[in-house]
């Protein structure tokens, strides 16, 4: 089964990119997702908060099925659909899916490779030879993660030598270099200060132009000031959606408004 838009062309229609209807999820007996109904769109940045343990990073591990190679991980009920693709066909390439929905992890991973080995490792992984086309591909891929400027002059030195906030937005770099339609970021700046945490937003800010972007935060702060929808999680299930400003301001329901003012969490 091929995946719409492969070419991440401009002729796609729908602006709903993933969208989960009664979606339901387990790890063996324990059910850590419960009716989640939701709609998520184009190059828009979508955040998820909550408590911790509510849910909220292992639905964005459902969206690219990462969780598959978790052996009690299961679907329980309901579906996920990316652009009207139902994820979990039996027929569909998970493969493809992954290159079409990246993921950039909470604690920056870089290979001890090479900052050009790093930032062109999907690449090769997907076929790209040697030779020109992987050297821009891996250029524009630094530039979308806005590092370019700092690593031009080091691609072969060691990635483990760059800052916290290098090597996370290197692993950006990684994911863009294969041009994915939509990024998961899980608490991608957990583990920065404040100086690289502001360049890593930056950067995401920059990326909703060509991506769509969903990241789980626990910095609320963080939700309020990149995203322009946000998605409140507890106990495994969605409370509440819609616009940021809204879901900050004026929460519809008790339980969010609890959350934002701290008797929860």
């Amino acid at each position: 089964m091929k995946l719409p838009d492969e070419t991440t062309g401009a002729a796609v229609t729908t602006t709903t990119v993933l969208e989960t209807e009664n979606f339901s999820f387990a790890y063996g007996a324990n059910e850590v997702l419960k009716n989640i109904t939701l709609q998520l769109h184009q190059h828009k940045i979508s955040a998820f908060i909550g408590p911790s343990g509510c849910g909220k990073s292992t639905l964005l591990r459902c969206f690219n099925r990462i969780n598959d190679l978790i052996d009690i991980a299961r679907i329980t009920g309901g579906s996920i659909r990316y652009r009207g693709v139902d994820t979990a066909h039996p027929d569909l390439d998970v493969i493809a899916l992954r290159r079409r929905i990246g993921m950039v992890f909470q604690k920056y991973n870089p290979f001890p490779k090479s900052v050009f080995d790093n930032a062109s490792y999907g690449l090769r992984i997907g076929g790209m030879k040697e030779g020109q086309d992987l050297k821009d591909a891996v250029e524009q891929g630094l530039r979308d993660a806005s590092l370019w400027d700092e690593v031009k002059d080091r691609l072969e030195d060691n990635a483990l030598g760059l800052s916290g906030g290098q090597q996370q937005r290197l692993c950006i770099a990684r994911t863009l270099a294969v041009k994915p339609d939509v990024v998961l970021m899980d608490e991608p700046c957990s583990a920065l200060d404040p100086i690289a945490t502001a360049k890593v937003e930056e950067t995401i800010l920059q990326l909703k132009e060509r991506y769509t972007i969903v990241i789980v935060t626990h910095n609320m702060e963080q939700a309020r000031r990149i995203s322009d929808t946000t998605a409140y999680f507890y106990l495994g299930r969605l409370i509440e959606t819609g616009p940021t400003i809204d879901t900050f301001h004026q929460p519809k329901h008790e339980e969010t408004m609890r959350y934002l003012t701290g008797e929860i969490g």
